[in-house]
């Protein structure tokens, strides 16, 4: 199963990538409107925004996101189309890098290097990375509402955990409370919080997704549930962890940040054993919410396992 589980993970990235570079969305707008302004010197004028989308999309990364999606669903054991959850894979990514952007602006975290290479404001302009985050966040959910493989109740459903998980309860909540957070005293619960919200709701959405894809009962869901709680403050604790301990040619981003920013994080507060235990600690409680899912939650298992184990 261990051995299996690095090709396992590279086959979910493959498909991701495919299922995103196919997305016949991601091309300038089509002779009916551009004749509208084709006697302006630029006869393409959406071609740099769709360029600054595709930057961010498909720039790399580790696709854990999306590769939650697959291992989920098959951790309900129920047939599922490969086309609904690659289109599920593709929106979960759609989405995350519509946050990347947005967290990289200047008036964010303002940094310069994502994935080892300039970040989309810098690699085009702010106004351009804004409105390519926008597009992208539509993006998501419209290939959500368009997945004829899905019933209608499934893309509803699918719809609605998305965008609790982008929104005010989710990654937009958990920005606003961290960009704030130097109002407040360090405390882990508030770390703890932000992280939920910020880091966590998007991994467990990612989850329900794709158990939601595959029918999956309320017990399933809840229990799914309980595993992406763990894993979603897991991956945050790590990301921490690497922030001291990583180099930037690994991290491909700048590494220290939190501490040149003076960002409260779990080292901060724990100190670097504490955070470890901490680690250690998720990860069991992760495994243990699992135990009713047997073997079809094996690559569950090696994913929360590689999350709180990975070098970058």
């Amino acid at each position: 199963m261990k051995s299996a589980f690095p090709e396992y993970l590279q086959s979910c990235r493959q498909r991701t990538d495919r299922a995103l570079s196919q997305l016949s969305q991601l091309s300038p707008l089509n002779q009916q409107y551009q004749s509208g302004f084709s006697e302006h010197p630029d006869s393409k004028l959406d071609a740099v925004l769709f360029d600054a989308m595709r930057y961010s999309l498909l720039s790399g990364g580790k696709r854990v996101r999306a590769t939650l999606v697959y291992a989920s669903a098959a951790a309900i054991n129920n047939d599922c189309s490969d086309e609904a959850l690659d289109t599920i894979a593709a929106s979960i990514e759609c989405l995350h890098a519509y946050s990347l952007i947005h967290d990289d602006l200047p008036a964010m975290d303002d940094d310069d290097l994502r994935r080892g290479q300039p970040t989309c404001h810098k690699a085009y302009d702010e106004a351009t990375a804004i409105l390519a985050g926008d597009a992208l966040q539509s993006l998501a959910f419209e290939l959500l509402a368009d997945c004829p493989q899905l019933a209608a109740q499934q893309r509803i459903a699918l719809v609605k955990t998305l965008a609790v998980a982008a929104g005010a309860r989710g990654m937009v909540g958990g920005q606003f409370i961290d960009l704030s957070m130097e109002r407040h005293p360090p405390a882990i619960a508030l770390l703890q919080t932000i992280h939920s919200l910020k880091t966590g709701a998007l991994i467990r959405a990612a989850i329900s997704m794709g158990a939601i894809a595959a029918n999956a009962d309320s017990a399933e869901l809840r229990a799914l549930d309980g595993y992406g709680e763990a894993i979603g403050l897991a991956f945050q604790v790590k990301d921490d962890l690497l922030d001291i301990e990583a180099s930037t040619e690994i991290l491909g981003k700048q590494q220290g940040s939190d501490i040149n920013n003076s960002k409260m994080t779990y080292p901060s507060l724990l100190g670097l054993q504490g955070s470890k235990d901490k680690l250690d600690q998720l990860l069991q409680q992760a495994r243990q919410t699992l135990k009713n899912f047997g073997s079809h939650a094996d690559q569950l298992q090696q994913l929360a396992h590689y999350i709180v184990n990975r070098d970058h």
